[in-house]
């Protein structure tokens, strides 16, 4: 009898790796008997080395803020529809869109409740986020570029982003029409109903 030969290791790609990882976070989050997600058992799922892991995301915090971010963006760039009030609708509207999934609310989640976390991992959660606001500074500029006048950058992250993730943190579901016109005519001042 031979002894047993190690299995050989598949050399993935690092999109692979990134994919792999991503969904191993998300199977873990949805899994039935609530596993941690902890880089050890989604280095296992994703069948690659923990150290991959901690070389490319840094940390558990830094890791899901990617994935959430990653899931966030999928309809992004959005198109120009033209008007300020329009590319903010759509924008809101892929957000409202990807918090139905149930994968983007327990990522949502999972984020959420690993913050503070170090000052390390506040950066590099930060770092991810950005480059979900890159999406709404292009809106601002295309706004600009036309003459319309934007909302500073905080305003819209607090009155059209945050209820966005409150509801998926807390699992509510949003109207089932007519929520981004709401939240994007009280930001821009407009008329919209508030009952």
């Amino acid at each position: 009898m031979t002894p047993k030969q190690p299995a050989e290791r598949i050399r993935k790609s690092p999109e692979q790796v990134r994919a792999a990882v991503h969904q191993a976070v998300i199977d873990l989050l949805a899994a039935p008997d609530g596993t941690d997600p902890t880089i050890p058992a989604i280095a296992q799922r994703a069948g690659v080395n923990h150290t991959s892991i901690y070389r490319r995301w840094g940390s558990r915090e830094a890791l899901l803020a990617d994935v959430v971010t990653t899931r966030l963006e999928r309809n992004s760039p959005l198109k120009d529809t033209g008007t300020l009030r329009g590319d903010l609708i759509a924008w809101v509207q892929a957000g409202v869109d990807s918090i139905h999934a149930p994968e983007t609310r327990l990522l949502i989640r999972a984020v959420a409740l690993s913050m503070p976390g170090s000052a390390d991992a506040q950066d590099e959660r930060t770092q991810h986020f950005r480059r979900r606001l890159q999406s709404i500074e292009s809106i601002r500029e295309r706004a600009t570029a036309r003459g319309e006048n934007p909302p500073p950058l905080d305003q819209i992250l607090d009155q059209l982003l945050a209820p966005l993730y409150i509801r998926a943190i807390f699992g509510i579901d949003p109207p089932a029409s007519g929520y981004p016109e709401l939240l994007v005519d009280r930001l821009l001042g407009g008329t919209a109903d508030t009952t």
